[in-house]
C-alpha cells in the first residue's frame, strides 16, 4: 500500500473549533491528464455572524478539476468543522475557502457554493471560481450561471 503522507485519516479526531486552512491535507492525483470534475458536500456546514454572534448554517458544494493534487475529505470536513465558532459573513466564508484550496491544491479549476438556511426570510448563496488560463470559458461558463 502507497504511503499517502495523511496524518487525519485513520486517526483520533480532535475537532478543532478555529479556522485553521492547516488541517487541509493532499494526495497525488492518480490521473492527472483526465479532467475528473469532482463534488463535494457538506450538509452540516456552521459559522457565526460577525455582528449578532448567531449561528449560520449552510450546505456546502465545493467542485473542482484537479490537476496533480486532490484534497484528502476528512481533512474537508475538519477544515469545514473550523469555521463553527468563527465570526464571519457568509460571503467570507466563501472566499476563504477558495483560497485556502487554491493554495494547496492548485486545480485546474475550482468553485465554491454555500446555501445558507433562510434567516428573517432571505436565502444567503454566495458563489465563487477559479480557474486556470485554460479552463477561463469554464469560470465564465460557470459564474454567468449564478
Amino acid at each position: 500500500m502507497p504511503n499517502y503522507d495523511l496524518h487525519h485519516l485513520g486517526a483520533k479526531t480532535p475537532y478543532i473549533d478555529k479556522y485553521d486552512p492547516t488541517l487541509l491535507e493532499a494526495f497525488a492525483n492518480p490521473h492527472p491528464s483526465l479532467d475528473i470534475f469532482t463534488r463535494l458536500v457538506s450538509a452540516e456546514f456552521t459559522s457565526l455572524c460577525p455582528i449578532t454572534a448567531q449561528p449560520d448554517f449552510a450546505t456546502i458544494y465545493i467542485n473542482y478539476i484537479a490537476d496533480l493534487k486532490m484534497v484528502e475529505s476528512k481533512s474537508l470536513k475538519l477544515y469545514l468543522f473550523s469555521f463553527r465558532n468563527e465570526g464571519m459573513f457568509g460571503e467570507d466564508c466563501v472566499g476563504k475557502i477558495l483560497n485556502d484550496l487554491v493554495a494547496l491544491l492548485q486545480p485546474k479549476y475550482l468553485e465554491v457554493l454555500a446555501k445558507f438556511t433562510k434567516r428573517g426570510s432571505i436565502a444567503l448563496e454566495p458563489f465563487v471560481n477559479y480557474a486556470t488560463p485554460d479552463y477561463a470559458d469554464l469560470k465564465r461558463q460557470r459564474l454567468g450561471r449564478y
